[in-house]
């Protein structure tokens, strides 16, 4: 289930000097050439946001657990006063710790529906613009943990992607089950996101460098020492690594390379990633909402997608060594 740990807020020199040491140019919707873009929070900040909601001309979809933004709502209640159809699906179990956005995107006019208690968690982060660009994300829309938070999203453009995410939207939105469509590079919960992320390591040849704040998910974990096994360079950056000793035991055990966070440092491992193979011909990356946990894999709503841009595996590839570099190592 989703960390319950209490985020501290101080902004740690570290944080500040990981933007400027990876030199992370400013992100924005896909650009012309590719159908992905990558944002890397904090070092980039959510300005891309909040220019692709304003970008809206017709229609704004948006699923969320957490938010607590309240420039984030200004924009949407401005785009729904301009025009724009905005629609919203907070989590049925966070009412209270999002009922300020809830009360004030509603009195606007927005359509807000809190999601269906079919899932246990609606932990997904997704925004749609227009039905033809979705905007997937690690991260919350939560200005609280904002300046402390590792974070990954992705600017979505590929038609059979942001095609099938509109449609599970409008299922969930109405609380309509639904198999969700995988386009060309989805990864579900509770339909098949486990087997999506076991393909991708039990494919991995050469490395896997892997981000997560939670830990537990035996499959994938026996997958992770299965791949170590056969020869696969490991590297795993976790938040607390102590809440997950057994696990992280076994990787070690096998030969694979773990550095951990504590909210303490000043910065979390929020981001729910994987990199596969870097430098080679068949490399992909992972990013989504998905923990390494059974709940979040078979019980919750989730999103990610796995993709093979360059350009998006790169950019992780570079915040990944800079977190690994920049944490504890657990032997």
């Amino acid at each position: 289930m989703p960390h319950t740990r209490l985020r501290r807020t101080a902004v740690s020199l570290a944080v500040t000097a990981l933007a400027v040491t990876c030199g992370l140019a400013p992100a924005g919707p896909a650009s012309a050439g590719s159908d992905f873009s990558l944002l890397t929070l904090p070092d980039q900040g959510e300005s891309a946001i909040y220019s692709f909601v304003n970008s809206a001309s017709s229609s704004i979809d948006m699923t969320i657990y957490e938010i607590k933004d309240t420039t984030l709502v200004d924009d949407l209640i401005a785009r729904e006063d301009a025009g724009v159809t905005v629609r919203v699906i907070m989590d049925q179990a966070h009412k209270s710790y999002d009922s300020a956005a809830y009360q004030a995107l509603t009195a606007a006019g927005v359509g807000v529906v809190w999601s269906s208690t079919a899932f246990t968690y609606t932990h997904q982060k997704t925004i749609t613009v227009d039905d033809s660009e979705s905007y997937i994300s690690t991260g919350n829309f939560d200005t609280t943990y904002y300046a402390t938070s590792r974070d990954y999203g992705v600017f979505d453009t590929d038609p059979a992607d942001v095609s099938a995410v509109v449609q599970v939207f409008n299922a969930d939105y109405t609380h309509t089950s639904i198999t969700p469509p995988d386009g060309d590079d989805l990864v579900w919960s509770p339909t098949d996101s486990q087997s999506h992320l076991l393909a991708l390591i039990n494919g991995a040849q050469h490395s896997l460098d892997i981000e997560q704040e939670e830990f537990s998910d035996s499959a994938l974990v026996n997958a992770i020492v299965a791949a170590e096994d056969r020869g696969v360079t490991v590297r795993v950056v976790l938040e607390y690594p102590a809440d997950y000793s057994s696990e992280v035991s076994k990787v070690t055990a096998a030969g694979g390379q773990v550095a951990g966070y504590s909210s303490s440092t000043g910065f979390y491992i929020h981001a729910k990633a994987i990199v596969a193979d870097n430098g080679t011909s068949s490399a992909k990356v992972f990013l989504g909402s998905e923990n390494f946990s059974a709940n979040s894999l078979n019980d919750n709503r989730e999103l990610g997608l796995i993709i093979n841009d360059s350009a998006v595996i790169s950019g992780v590839e570079s915040a990944f060594n800079s977190d690994f570099a920049g944490g504890t190592p657990v032997s």
